[in-house]
């Protein structure tokens, strides 16, 4: 048994079982990944996917036992590898991140830059997506970090840390009736709100949730006309007149956004929180504790550590109740 016939079977498990498509991922042939597996086979004596002619059908019962044991090899194997470069040489190495566009744009790029300034020579991976995809980006090992608001309970795999709150303004054009009865600060209203064509995020991004749940208890309906997972393009379509947005109040610029006023909504939606998190296991190297610490300076690597050893959501739920993070 080879650590690459794992590799193989691992990845063609999570290539929806096309040998081809693993090949070209793993830049090499798929020829040789089946003969891989095949030998693997022969000397377990099981078949791990089930054929139909050459092609792979599905994944038999005990192959779907061997692929979860041979992903905590490859993850450990992969640990192995980073305790070994942290004592060569702990300023070299990589860093992937799976967040959504919101994280990836308006709360990650000081924390990046500055990163990069103390450690050049460690590369830096971006994987934007749904909290479904960072959840299994994070779990599979194809990154190292997940950062996400909503859908928490797809990461219960994961060691997930409360980073800071961020609460949601509404963004309407500077000639917008709104803009200019709300331009000494007053408090705008949820009635008022839900009277206007909505823009806003997807269901399951940027903590969408939090919007639906105060209209639903107000026993109001809102009228949402477009939604987006990207807080561009909802300010784009605000421009164009489609609608008021609501959007997280980070993701305002006074600079950028000029031809925008932002309405501060905080007393009328709950406030959400990002978390980030890592898979256990994980051997997490100096620059990777920094970069938690630099992201949420509360979570210095003391704490992380002690996140780690809860063996337990509820316990890491009372190691963190007397915290208040940060607000943005």
């Amino acid at each position: 048994m080879k650590l690459q016939q794992l590799k193989y079977i691992w990845e063609v498990a999570h290539h929806d079982l096309n040998v081809s498509a693993t090949a070209q991922s793993l830049f090499t042939s798929q020829p040789g990944i089946s003969k891989q597996i095949r030998l693997l086979e022969d000397e377990l004596g099981v078949e791990i996917f089930a054929r139909s002619g050459k092609h792979l059908t599905h994944v038999t019962e005990v192959g779907q036992e061997i692929i979860e044991m041979a992903g905590n090899i490859l993850r450990q194997s992969d640990s192995i590898k980073k305790m070994a470069q942290e004592y060569s040489d702990e300023t070299y190495g990589s860093l992937s991140l799976a967040t959504t566009h919101t994280q990836a744009r308006y709360a990650l790029p000081p924390i990046i830059a500055e990163f990069r300034k103390k450690y050049p020579g460690v590369a830096l991976h971006m994987n934007q997506g749904t909290p479904t995809q960072i959840a299994e980006l994070a779990a599979t090992g194809k990154a190292d970090f997940a950062i996400a608001t909503e859908g928490l309970e797809l990461f219960n795999d994961l060691v997930m840390m409360p980073c800071y709150r961020w609460h949601r303004s509404v963004v309407v054009p500077r000639e917008h009736p709104l803009a200019k009865r709300y331009k000494d600060g007053g408090k705008i209203t949820l009635q008022e709100i839900a009277e206007q064509p909505i823009v806003t995020y997807v269901f399951g991004f940027t903590g969408r949730s939090k919007l639906d749940d105060a209209f639903g208890q107000a026993g109001l309906s809102a009228n949402v006309v477009f939604t987006a997972t990207d807080t561009d393009v909802i300010k784009t379509y605000v421009r164009l007149g489609l609608g008021i947005g609501i959007i997280a109040s980070m993701a305002y610029d006074t600079e950028l956004d000029r031809e925008l006023v932002s309405i501060d909504a905080s007393h009328l939606f709950a406030s959400s929180m990002t978390h980030i998190g890592f898979r256990r296991g994980t051997f997490l190297r100096k620059y990777m504790y920094e970069f938690i610490e630099a992201f949420a300076p509360h979570l210095d690597k003391r704490t992380v550590d002690a996140a780690v050893g809860c063996a337990t959501k509820a316990a890491r739920d009372k190691l963190f109740a007397s915290l208040t993070p940060p607000s943005r």
